[in-house]
């Protein structure tokens, strides 16, 4: 007696039938399309067994349904966007939702790298740098005047040459005698020391640090021999009988670098033709 083959569901006989093997059960073309065929999107019918089941994000459409939401042309083997849930092809989704290129104006195609900055979109051959034209890519750029440079041309063209090195000055660059140099070009002259944020001042165009110029430029004190310094104000004083000396009246706090003392109070230098000595008077 020959051995009964039915199918799994229904138990009708299967012999001379075409039937599907699922997890090695048998079932009649039936009972499977109608237990396990997945529900097509576009016509809600079951897909069959003996139609090609297309599916997308656990989505799934007849072969023949498989198309272009807008101008119903087959995305069957070919690429396709979505947009809302719709399936485009990649034209009509590019004349509806792509960008621009904001140099050639042309569409950016879908899957095409492209470039973006402050809200404009370019392909990827299309930015490039305005001096040699050549594209900027993922390079550092500096735009300006609604054009994109790339860093070395943007140097060469626009950036400040600092006076000392004759190279650009791009970042922390400072001014003096209506000069450009980089902070770290900026010296004094004596010690080398950077004077950028720090007082300085000049002889002879060069710049020194407070230090340095005292040491080599302020007058010396005739009994310690060090540098007078201090800030002031001066004005010429006269005589008991009116007649002009040749002193200076300091109101501020005058240090003698010798004794390292701070003498406060008013105070009269007398300026000798041979030698100066800071002497304190106090009222």
């Amino acid at each position: 007696m020959t051995e009964r083959y039915d199918c799994h569901y229904c138990k009708e006989s299967l012999f001379g039938k075409k039937y599907v093997l699922r997890e090695e059960n048998p079932y009649c073309v039936k009972c499977y399309e109608s237990l396990y065929s997945n529900t097509c999107e576009e016509c809600k019918k079951p897909i069959g067994c003996n139609s090609r089941d297309l599916s997308y994000k656990d989505r799934h459409w007849h072969e023949e349904c498989f198309h272009c939401f807008q101008c119903k042309r087959s995305l069957v083997d070919k690429p396709f966007c979505t947009k809302d849930d719709q399936l485009l092809c990649t034209e009509c989704y590019s004349n509806e939702y792509s960008s621009k290129c904001h140099e050639c104006k042309k569409t950016i195609m879908p899957g095409s790298r492209k470039m973006e900055h402050k809200g404009n979109s370019w392909h990827e051959t299309c930015f490039t740098c305005k001096r040699c034209q050549q594209p900027i890519g993922t390079k550092s750029f500096i735009p300006k005047d609604n054009n994109n440079y790339c860093v070395p041309c943007y140097e060469k063209q626009f950036a400040m040459q600092c006076v000392h090195c004759k190279k650009p000055i791009t970042t922390g660059g400072v001014t003096y005698h209506d000069q450009p140099w980089h902070k770290d070009c900026f010296l004094c002259t004596g010690c080398k020391q950077q004077l950028s944020g720090q007082r300085f001042t000049s002889r002879d165009d060069f710049a020194y640090c407070l230090n340095c110029f005292c040491n080599l430029y302020a007058k010396k004190c005739a009994s310690c021999t060090s540098p007078i310094s201090g800030t002031h104000t001066s004005s010429s004083t006269s005589t008991p009988l009116g007649k002009p000396r040749e002193n200076q009246l300091f109101s501020s706090v005058i240090q003698c670098h010798g004794i390292q003392q701070k003498i406060k109070g008013s105070f009269m230098f007398i300026w000798y033709r041979v030698a100066e000595i800071c002497t304190g008077f106090r009222e």
